[in-house]
């Protein structure tokens, strides 16, 4: 199904980039693409740089073309980090513990449209916020992709299956930080967890890359399918009961 079939009912707000558009979800202009129709949705909580990035967009259309109804809100309210601005004090103004409450209500309209399993994805700052949302049960699976802000205690009282992707070049969050999330997570094994440190990668390259340049294209890709892999494993496959024990998520590299 076309990725413009969202915007069919109701109307868009405006157009966008991709092959989604931007709808009124809950309080929050929202870039939506998928079918209508779907009763699986992936919630992608993006990087300070905003739901407007078009990188993000492409993935989103990417996730939404393997049939879910994906949803990339606008936690910022038009006030998304430009490299004019102070990032300390952009931050302040910007928590993810308001990310958390924020997405609260994303989950109740998706709820009003019928959907039955939330996967939830995010990016940098984002990432923050799909930690949170996996101590809670609003959602069946999270991925983290190159985190920041996130620390070791926010592991302890995760409930939904986790996976983390990053850089191996970061100093947000190193390669050290991220091993010891996988050591607070392997205390947990009700917990499934899948950890991966991509080589020779900097912080954000899964959306913040050049689409003229292969290499990077590569890079990005390997890690959105590791990220789809992992959200039909547990949102996809979990709703048709005896499917997810033939499917194979990607495993920890680690």
């Amino acid at each position: 199904m076309s990725g413009r079939e969202c915007c069919e009912n109701p109307p868009a707000l405006s157009s966008s980039s991709g092959n989604g558009c931007v709808l009124q979800l809950g309080s929050f202009n929202t870039y939506v693409s998928g079918p209508s129709t779907s009763k699986l949705a992936i919630l992608l909580v993006s990087d300070v740089y905003g739901y407007e990035a078009p990188n993000l967009r492409k993935l989103a259309d990417k996730v939404a073309a393997a049939g879910y109804y994906v949803v990339v809100p606008d936690f910022f309210y038009g006030d998304s980090y430009t490299m004019e601005k102070t990032l300390s004090i952009w931050i302040q103004s910007h928590g993810t513990a308001k990310g958390f409450e924020d997405a609260k209500q994303v989950f109740a309209a998706l709820k009003d449209k019928g959907i039955s399993a939330i996967g939830a994805a995010g990016f940098c700052w984002g990432a923050k916020v799909v930690t949170e949302l996996s101590t809670s049960d609003y959602i069946q699976a999270v991925v983290l992709l190159h985190p920041s802000l996130v620390k070791v205690d926010d592991f302890k009282e995760v409930k939904a299956p986790i996976a983390i992707l990053a850089a191996e070049i970061d100093k947000i969050s190193p390669p050290e930080l991220i091993k010891q999330f996988e050591e607070i997570l392997s205390s947990k094994p009700e917990v499934d967890k899948f950890v991966k440190i991509f080589p020779g990668v900097k912080h954000g390259w899964t959306v913040r890359y050049n689409v003229e340049n292969k290499e990077a294209v590569q890079h990005a890709e390997e890690a959105h399918r590791d990220m789809l892999d992992w959200l039909t494993k547990y949102v996809k496959y979990s709703q048709k009961g005896s499917g997810l024990s033939s499917v194979r998520g990607p495993r920890s590299s680690m």
